[in-house]
């Protein structure tokens, strides 16, 4: 696919697939249906071998125990397979392959449909730094984007062609892309494996040449930064169990390496960056429940790092810079929605308080400017804007949608007279907007091309669902404008919930592509995230976990109670974190859902979170529990986990997905699962796991594959309840 003619050509075969398959009403292909939903080849027989396993005077039997492999060293791959581990995944896949045979033209028909809407659209507009523009953009017929760079007013320099980079590579995904302070390099991250373990490539732009500075083992993301004098590279290091315990300094010529910290606390986490006006470069070491940063003055980058305040249990924050003073965002003082105090940046003692804490309100991102501080920050679940001047006034910048969500890019110029932000919503493409820091004026400066597409033609909700205790849980809505609440329309709802992190109403392709089907799509905005601040977070973790299960219940209770769908009709999507959250909701309710997609799926909790040496687990006990050390946490988990508790019940069709050199969720986890749902499940209906051979817990960064994984959902949805 490559040039104009292909882009058009294909553009008119996908706007045509769209008109014959996607405006239907109804799938193309259920007439055909005259035969078995799905197709019933031979189901794997993975043995179930006895293995009890002793833990706090409580004993299990892990009959698929065996399915477990971890080198002894390097990294998994289908080479270093033992056997019987090997001969599992192959009949896993083959007998996935085989059951989804019927929905393979559905899927390449909705990856036409998708790339036809997104063909050629900019990914962003340029950021000017110092009269440099830095822009990304996705060729026509490219599945990578393109990074350059131009002169204000000049022509445009090619700084990466990750196409050309990606050739000839089973796995390619790149972050970190950033330009020195001085704007003669240009650094960035690239995994070429699968497993989140990258190498630093650095373009010198003067003379041309390009080479690698750290050929493996680093942290990409999150975890490089130019020195503010331009003469370092900060990096952090991954070891041998995929944690990042190391921070080094290598000069951009890449003749010299210093390591400046090491972490030996299994349980912290570490990110870099430089503060907002390049005073600093800051180290943030950070656990659940605890952080501390290390300051390195662009005065003596190659002096030992100053710690600011030193970690605490239960206190969390973050540095920057601003108005000649550090400025630090923390929970301290029982601010468990955050507050920003501002520090004096000798002795970093508290010389004001910038914005108080306000219960209900989290601040989440602070952007200093030169001219003002600004704040990302979420009021009644919604985010919005806020421009704070050194006079003490404000002012805030927020939108009508009934659901939106604003994105503030970092790498923005200090010393800009404006703020970047991105906004969009589940009908409303992604719009890049100026807004001057002065006046609070509102300039959109570009949009997201989608072909084929009128906003009018869709509508979006924000209901709320009552939990079973009372609580009322947000949920997105996207929806054909116009269509009937009659309980017929098929819907699928996704939900992740953990860690604090949001599942944020953004515009998607795919979910248009779903939506175009008669479907509607739902986002369960359930406890475990932070959409109504902390306390949203800590309602769905670790000794509360089972509310995010229940809440995610209720919304699809909700939906089908008010005419959005019914019972039946509904299919549960979620990755990783996600994945837990389907499949015990699965297991609470298997006749409420007409199928699961659980995308690498955290679903084998306890004994995972009994493995000390997995290189998440002493990160996340805060969250999860400590079954290794705390009988309850042992049994609240046992009583949750997927896998632990699947039961003699009438399941819905199950898709998992997992990928072999994933080591944040091990394949072993779904292949469990599935196993054991096949096993267990009275209905006849298969449960499948694909594995994909050649990546980690994300999958190769191209276009094409991404939408052809949701493609494989929507149909596998589309065949559950067709």
């Amino acid at each position: 696919m490559n040039g104009c003619g292909n882009k058009a050509r294909r553009q008119f075969l996908g706007g045509a697939a769209a008109a014959a398959l996607l405006l239907a009403g109804r799938p193309a292909w259920a007439a055909a249906q005259r035969e078995p939903r799905w197709p019933a080849p031979p189901r794997p027989q993975s043995p179930r071998i006895s293995h009890v396993i002793e833990q706090l005077g409580r004993k299990r039997d892990d009959v698929y125990s065996w399915m477990k492999f971890i080198p002894t060293d390097g990294e998994r791959h289908r080479g270093n397979l033992p056997g019987p581990v090997a001969k599992m995944l192959a009949e896993e896949n083959a007998y996935a392959e085989a059951v989804l045979k019927p929905v393979r033209a559905a899927q390449g028909a909705l990856v036409e449909a998708m790339l036809a809407r997104s063909a050629g659209s900019v990914q962003a507009p340029a950021l000017e730094r110092d009269g440099w523009a830095y822009s990304s953009a996705m060729p026509a017929g490219s599945a990578h984007p393109i990074y350059s760079r131009r002169k204000v007013g000049g022509a445009a320099e090619t700084l990466v062609d990750e196409s050309a980079r990606a050739k000839g590579q089973p796995y390619f995904r790149t972050t970190g892309h950033q330009p020195s302070p001085d704007h003669r390099y240009f650094a960035w991250a690239e995994d070429v494996i699968g497993n989140d373990r990258h190498r630093i490539v650095i373009r010198d732009t003067v003379s041309g040449d390009l080479r690698t500075l750290v050929d493996k083992d680093a942290y990409g993301y999150g975890g490089l930064v130019f020195a503010p004098s331009s003469q370092w590279l900060f990096w952090i290091w991954r070891d041998a169990r995929n944690r990042p315990t190391r921070l080094y300094r290598t000069s951009v010529d890449g003749k010299t390496t210093a390591l400046v910290y090491e972490e030996k606390d299994p349980a912290i986490f570490m990110g870099v960056k430089r503060t907002a006006a390049d005073g600093f470069v800051a180290l943030t070491l950070s656990g659940p429940e605890t952080a501390e940063v290390r300051l390195i003055p662009a005065t003596d980058e190659t002096g030992d790092p100053r710690v600011v305040w030193p970690r605490q249990s239960g206190v969390r924050y973050e540095i920057d810079e601003w108005d000649g003073a550090l400025v630090a965002t923390t929970d301290a003082d029982d601010a468990f929605d955050m507050q920003l105090l501002r520090l004096d940046p000798g002795d970093f003692r508290t010389l004001a308080t910038l914005v108080p804490h306000r219960a209900g309100t989290p601040i989440l991102q602070i952007q200093p400017f030169k001219a003002a501080l600004v704040r990302l920050e979420r009021a009644d679940g919604l985010h919005r804007l806020v421009i704070q001047r050194a006079d003490g006034s404000e002012q805030s910048i927020a939108f009508d949608d009934p659901a939106y969500a604003i994105e503030l890019p970092g790498e923005q110029a200090y010393t800009a007279p404006s703020v970047m932000i991105v906004h969009e919503s589940p009908k409303s493409p992604r719009r890049w907007i100026i807004v001057d820091l002065s006046s609070g004026k509102q300039t959109v400066v570009q949009q997201q091309q989608v072909a084929n597409f009128d906003p009018d033609d869709y509508e979006v909700e924000r209901l709320m669902a009552p939990a079973p205790d009372g609580e009322m849980v947000p949920i997105t809505l996207l929806s054909r404008r116009g269509m009937v609440k009659d309980g017929k329309a098929p819907l699928l709802q996704y939900g992740y919930g953990a860690y604090g992190v949001n599942s944020d109403p953004l515009f998607s392709i795919p979910a248009l592509a779903l939506v175009d089907q008669g479907w509607r799509y739902a986002i369960a905005h359930v406890r475990g995230g932070s959409e109504k601040g902390r306390r949203w977070f800590l309602g769905g973790r670790k000794f509360s976990k089972r509310n995010s299960f229940t809440d995610f219940i209720a919304c699809a209770e909700h939906l089908c109670g008010h005419g959005y769908s019914a019972k039946g009709n509904v299919v549960a999507y979620g990755l990783s974190a996600g994945g837990l959250l389907v499949g015990a909701s699965m297991n609470i309710a298997p006749t409420l859902w007409g199928g699961v997609i659980a995308k690498v799926p955290f679903v084998d909790m306890l004994n995972t979170m009994s493995d000390a040496s997995h290189p998440l687990v002493p990160l996340f006990r805060p969250d999860w529990g400590d079954p290794l050390a705390e009988p309850r946490a042992y049994d609240y988990i046992a009583s949750i986990s997927p896998y632990e508790n699947v039961r003699a019940a009438a399941y819905p069709p199950l898709l998992c997905t997992a990928g072999l050199k994933d080591d944040r969720v091990a394949y072993w986890e779904p292949a469990k699962l599935v196993a054991e749902v096949r096993h267990r499940s009275t209905s006849g209906n298969p449960a499948m796991l694909l594995t994909d051979m050649d990546s980690g817990h994300q999958g190769s960064a191209d276009l094409t594959s991404e939408y052809r994984e949701y493609a494989l959902f929507w149909a596998f949805a589309m065949r559950c309840v067709g």
